[in-house]
């Protein structure tokens, strides 16, 4: 509204100058008189670290389970389209989703994150301030992986391509990021810088910041170079030792397909007898002690060339057999962290991606109604308009789309009941959802 003529004189200008000073004042004495950005931010947002006990998470003495999904995008969208972060993070809160998955590394790439090794982008950096600030103030935690083992934003190709440049490399393989000590030394530094940043935003270091589930060591990996599994077993095992000497707060995970080897009782689950040589194995990657919970990716449609209720009998099988591992041999909580489905299989139907999503949501509901280990799931991916170069064939507008919105909305009421998030931001935005739906 615009303000009158009457304002602009200086009898007139006086009232509101006092009301504003006093205002001022106000603020400034509240909070000690350290009148910052920084201090206000922390001041207004209170949230706990989530914990893990026995087979489930926690948070504040509740039980945490996880409605979710990934938009990897985030921090790179967050360098120069900021409105596109602040829309997903806000809508994703506003369904009632709890965590989001996404990258926290860009290795010598467009909006690199870390330019060559221990070179940091200011701009980059600051863009990930940005989408903790943004998940702070939606009540949205995130997973945050630090590596690919895929070629997209750098990975482990980019690491071992450094090395070689520099003349220090061991193998031009990709699988010596598992194994070089020189490509180790890069990725602890930069692991360290990571968890050790200040948030220009928030003020609080990443290590300190509740806001932050889990940190995840790579993005899907494989070594299959060694078969036996040992090269990527010594490689978890170090760098999720580093990380818990740094951050003693935060939760660990791998970042597992969720495959199992060859010499598992379980490999027959696979969905064929190649995974068995990719040198990872579900359940002894995350027996460590020092991996806080296991996660697991499912894509039936490019794992199972069937039609597809035969496609949904397999999601049922994976499923069962990594939560009845996280129930009765790991004691931890497990995760499915990335599942979809395809636009470009053959005869799909957007129905199709409703019917997997609802077996996936009813196995996850039903183990967290019985306190089972299925802590939750997370769609891949989700975008905003104006992301067409992004979407890989599985992304989705949710907020388009009413039959998948109504069932994640569904699901976080659901989960709702039986615990749902302790936070008062949290709690009280998903009462208000469920409400409005009528779901609670």
């Amino acid at each position: 509204m615009a303000l009158s003529n009457k304002m602009y004189t200086k009898k007139g200008l006086f009232f509101p100058t006092v009301g504003i000073a006093t205002l001022i004042a106000f603020i400034f004495m509240s909070f000690g008189g350290d009148f910052s950005v920084n201090n206000v931010f922390k001041q207004q947002q209170k949230y706990s670290f989530v914990e893990v006990v026995g087979h489930q998470f926690m948070l504040d003495g509740n039980p945490f389970y996880i409605n979710g999904w990934n938009s990897y995008w985030l921090m790179d969208h967050a360098v120069d389209a900021k409105p596109r972060v602040k829309q997903m993070l806000d809508v994703g809160s506003k369904m009632g989703l709890t965590v989001c998955r996404t990258w926290a590394f860009n290795d010598g790439s467009y909006h690199a994150l870390q330019v060559k090794p221990g070179v940091f982008d200011e701009q980059t950096f600051q863009a990930l301030d940005y989408v903790i600030a943004e998940a702070r103030r939606n009540g949205v935690r995130l997973i945050l992986s630090l590596v690919n083992n895929l070629h997209a934003y750098g990975g482990k190709t980019q690491y071992v391509q450094w090395a070689w440049q520099e003349g220090s490399g061991i193998s031009s393989s990709n699988d010596s990021f598992f194994f070089d000590p020189t490509i180790q030394t890069y990725f602890k530094h930069y692991v360290k810088t990571v968890l050790t940043r200040k948030n220009t935003i928030t003020g609080i270091e990443y290590r300190d910041d509740p806001i932050i589930l889990a940190w995840e060591l790579i993005n899907e990996p494989r070594c299959t170079s060694d078969p036996s599994g040992d090269t990527l077993q010594e490689w978890i095992k170090e760098m999720s030792g580093f990380i818990k000497a740094i951050d003693e707060k935060h939760l660990v995970t791998v970042g597992l397909e969720g495959f199992y080897d060859s010499k598992s009782a379980k490999s027959g689950v696979n969905p064929s007898t190649f995974e068995a040589a990719l040198g990872t194995d579900f359940i002894r990657n995350s027996e460590l002690p020092t991996i806080d919970f296991a996660s697991f990716h499912m894509y039936p449609d490019k794992w199972v060339e069937d039609n597809l209720d035969e496609k949904l009998e397999f999601v049922k099988k994976w499923m069962s057999s990594h939560i009845e591992d996280g129930e009765k041999q790991l004691k931890k909580p497990v995760v499915l962290s990335e599942f979809g489905l395809s636009s470009h299989t053959k005869d799909f139907e957007p129905s199709h991606r409703d019917k997997l999503i609802k077996v996936v949501y009813e196995i996850t509901y039903k183990s967290a109604k019985k306190n089972s280990a299925g802590a939750g799931s997370l769609i891949w991916q989700f975008l905003v308009k104006g992301m067409e170069d992004y979407n890989d064939d599985f992304g989705v507008i949710p907020w388009e789309m009413q039959s998948i919105y109504d069932l994640i909305v569904a699901q976080s009421c659901r989960l709702t009941r039986l615990g749902g998030p302790s936070d008062v931001k949290s709690k009280g935005s998903l009462r208000d959802l469920c409400r409005q739906s009528q779901s609670l």
